[in-house]
């Protein structure tokens, strides 16, 4: 009889599992980096915003501030 454990067949299939376990890993990683980086950009775009809003505001008042100072 054959020992299955040392079938070709069988070891391929077990170094090509282990292959896509390690792609798989590796790219979870990648997944979580770039959930990370776009955490970050939206925090930024936030910001920014936030910075857009205010000077719109102030921009649209300043006319009626130069004004009443006349």
């Amino acid at each position: 009889m054959t020992d299955p454990a040392s079938d070709p067949m069988r070891e391929r299939i077990a170094v090509r599992l282990g292959d896509l376990r390690r792609e798989y890993a590796a790219g979870e990683q990648q997944v979580a980096a770039l959930e990370a980086r776009k955490a970050e950009l939206t925090q930024t775009l936030l910001r920014i915003s936030g910075a857009i809003q205010v000077l719109e505001e102030a921009l649209s008042e300043a006319p009626a501030v130069a004004n009443a100072a006349e």
